[in-house]
């Protein structure tokens, strides 16, 4: 069968069921894919094909003993910041390029668990930072939709895996947007859960109190098959929350679009640097849920402004503390031939750290530095207790929050954006995270250049069912998620 990379999650646990094609039949399908296409997108880090099949035989004779469960035999690419026992584990850094991990992470270990079948690890920006998976030690992953241009980041290799059908679904982390801004990149939906919904364990740490890993695929439907694996308390991890965990699949109708009221804040409209195809994209699926039941209702989001400030002083001193680790002697890069302790951690901090690394170090250490402490990291702590508040203020009169996952679409590689123009581009996206919130990306349309843009649907604690059923619906009554690029519909 030359087209299994065109069914859904559903259709391809339904098709294994009734045995109209094995998992090895499946898993080959996709590793030959991924041996004809990934040259030009590349969006793998390590293909796991030995280990892929050999999983796939054993969710094969699951299948035949009628032992299997759901999602058994369907097979799955990971972020390369998720640990993986005996495969290298890189976070896109030249740091940890000979980092081979001892033990899963516990959304690996939960995906193994449930019989899925790890195509291998994909690609993503150096320890999750950065808007476009350029800072990549493994070089730029490119866009499926068009080659020239960026995936998006940092998940940007999950989600170009899937917009290529390389993997019928993936896992990203979203640290300040970086499941929800590649998904709109690359026109697939992607949920960032509430913080605490998904276990942290074996996630290699950028920003320890806004990290939180979640599903990309092709549809919200996709999504929710692999939010019921992924989702759920966790002993080992700390910030993990022990609340029952929805059955989200069942619970893809249970929200009525309705009546619901779904929020508009008028800053977010304003931004300078909002292109207009965004927009007017956003504001068509707006209308079209307008036209499905729902109510428009405007709503002031009045700490917009502090967003970006506050985000790029949390996250960047988190990141200070989190990278401390790496220090030429434990694990990871060591340079070659130093003098004394101190030229080993200077020379392997230098030459194992990327630029963009390195700069959220440095501003990190300075945030956090005696004297700069109180001025900096601790007024950045009091005003991201002020963004929540807005969101909870808000979430009084509506449901969920509608906004562009992105101000653009997807950026030409080597289009040599300034810092600052790169961190302005998260403007949508880092207060979900500031505030702990979830939130999902809905492709809805093109822009001029035939590049996908999303919807971000906003939602309070805990609502990972109903922003994934808002978006089963709406995707009930479009075809934007069906979309594929060229290069994903070539057969081999």
């Amino acid at each position: 069968m030359t087209d299994l990379h065109r069914l859904s999650i559903r259709e391809m646990t339904e098709g294994l069921k009734t045995a109209q094609f094995s998992s090895r039949e499946l898993t080959q399908h996709y590793l030959d894919r991924i041996a004809k296409i990934d040259g030009r997108v590349q969006s793998y880090v390590t293909v796991t094909a030995e280990q892929a099949l050999a999983q796939a035989d054993a969710a094969d004779q699951l299948l035949k003993s009628g032992t299997a469960g759901i999602l058994t035999g369907v097979p799955i690419a990971h972020k390369d910041i998720f640990c993986t026992q005996g495969i290298r584990t890189s976070a896109g850094s030249k740091m940890l390029d000979n980092f081979i991990s001892p033990y899963d992470a516990t959304v690996v270990a939960k995906t193994k668990a449930a019989g899925l079948v790890t195509l291998g690890k994909v690609n993503m920006d150096e320890f999750a930072m950065g808007s476009t998976s350029e800072s990549s030690f493994y070089g730029a992953t490119k866009n499926p939709w068009n080659l020239e241009h960026v995936p998006g980041g940092s998940s940007g290799g999950s989600a170009a895996v899937v917009a290529a059908d390389l993997a019928p679904i993936a896992t990203g982390t979203d640290t300040g947007g970086s499941i929800r801004q590649p998904a709109s990149f690359c026109g697939l939906t992607g949920l960032k859960p509430t913080y605490g919904r998904v276990s942290r364990f074996g996630m290699i740490a950028f920003a320890s109190s806004l990290d939180q890993g979640g599903p990309m695929a092709r549809s919200a439907e996709d999504c929710a098959y692999l939010m019921n694996t992924i989702a759920g308390h966790d002993a080992k991890d700390s910030t993990s929350v022990n609340k029952e965990v929805d059955d989200y699949v069942a619970n893809l109708n249970a929200t009525a679009v309705k009546g619901l009221r779904i929020g508009i804040p008028k800053q977010y409209f304003n931004v300078q640097g909002l292109d207009a195809d965004v927009k007017a994209r956003v504001e068509e699926s707006l209308k079209k849920l307008e036209d499905m039941g729902a109510t428009l209702v405007e709503v002031d989001l009045n700490m917009t402004e502090a967003y970006v400030p506050t985000y790029y002083l949390i996250a960047p001193a988190e990141a200070s503390s989190n990278l401390s680790r790496y220090d030429g002697v434990r694990y990871g890069y060591r340079c070659e031939n130093p003098t004394d302790i101190l030229d080993l951690y200077k020379r392997s901090r230098s030459e194992g750290f990327g630029a963009e690394v390195q700069r959220r170090i440095l501003i990190g250490t300075y945030a956090l530095s005696a004297g700069y402490y109180d001025a900096y990291y601790v007024k950045a702590q009091k005003v991201r207790r002020l963004i929540q508040q807005d969101f909870l203020k808000a979430f009084e009169n509506v449901d969920v929050i509608a906004a562009p996952s992105a101000p653009t679409t997807a950026y030409k590689i080597g289009a040599n954006l300034s810092p600052t123009e790169m961190y302005l581009g998260d403007i949508y996206t880092l207060a979900v995270n500031l505030a702990g919130l979830p939130a999902i990306n809905a492709p809805v349309g093109f822009d001029a250049n035939q590049l996908p843009v999303g919807l971000q649907l906003i939602g309070n604690y805990w609502s990972e069912s109903q922003l994934l059923s808002i978006v089963h619906q709406y995707q009930q009554n479009t075809d934007w998620h069906t979309k594929r690029a060229a290069i994903a519909e070539e057969n081999i």
